[in-house]
């Protein structure tokens, strides 16, 4: 029974870290704002996590790992054109953001001051570099099909496209005046009208 008990409150204490890290970054945090959120006493988060910097470490890693999950695979899957790897990129991202929308501006903090580790960590430069997707735009250039032979152009343009509006999300919904809901189903629209621009852009009519 106290084995399953300490579980539950680490994974208790994970998930407020999680939140409390996320709303605030590592500099705005304070253990007794995630032993608060965990709805525990600072000495019991004391016991499980010895310092801030330890359970800001896993979060930041566990939150690195969710947000390239799955990433590799898409990339360099055989079966899909390039084409479907757009669409499924940014189906993939906007769903987690939509779960997750303080995810990109966490990460955009907290990767700035050091962004040479972040690189190092993640295996998002391969994927990049030595990918089927970048075989498959590399032909699809040579085939004269895509006006833009920097493939480093459609990949800024997906993520701007996908990651801005959450990034302003506050600002947005300000000006537009809707409410959370409504705010979804635009996101959830841009899940098919993203690929549509994007291959707009890349294809030549």
């Amino acid at each position: 029974m106290k084995k399953t008990k300490d579980i539950s409150t680490e994974e208790r204490i994970k998930a407020a870290a999680r939140k409390v890290f996320h709303q605030k970054g590592f500099a705005g945090t304070r253990t007794r704002d995630i032993a608060e959120e965990a709805g525990i006493n600072h000495a019991m988060l004391n016991y499980y996590f010895r310092s801030k910097e330890k359970l800001f470490e896993m979060v930041m890693m566990e939150t690195m790992a969710q947000f390239f999950k799955g990433v590799n695979l898409m990339l360099n899957d055989e079966s899909t054109s390039l084409d479907e790897k757009i669409d499924l990129i940014v189906s993939n991202y906007v769903d987690l953001l939509l779960k997750e929308p303080e995810l990109p501006t966490f990460i955009l903090n907290e990767v700035r001051p050091n962004p040479q580790a972040f690189v190092e960590q993640n295996p998002i430069k391969e994927a990049l570099t030595h990918s089927v997707l970048t075989r498959q735009y590399a032909e699809a250039v040579a085939r004269g099909e895509i006006t833009e032979p920097n493939l480093m152009q459609a990949i800024l343009n997906v993520i701007g496209l996908v990651i801005f509006p959450f990034i302003a999300k506050p600002i947005l919904t300000s000006i537009i005046n809707i409410p959370e809901e409504q705010y979804k189903a635009l996101m959830l629209q841009r899940k098919t009208l993203i690929p549509q621009w994007i291959k707009v852009i890349l294809y030549k009519q």
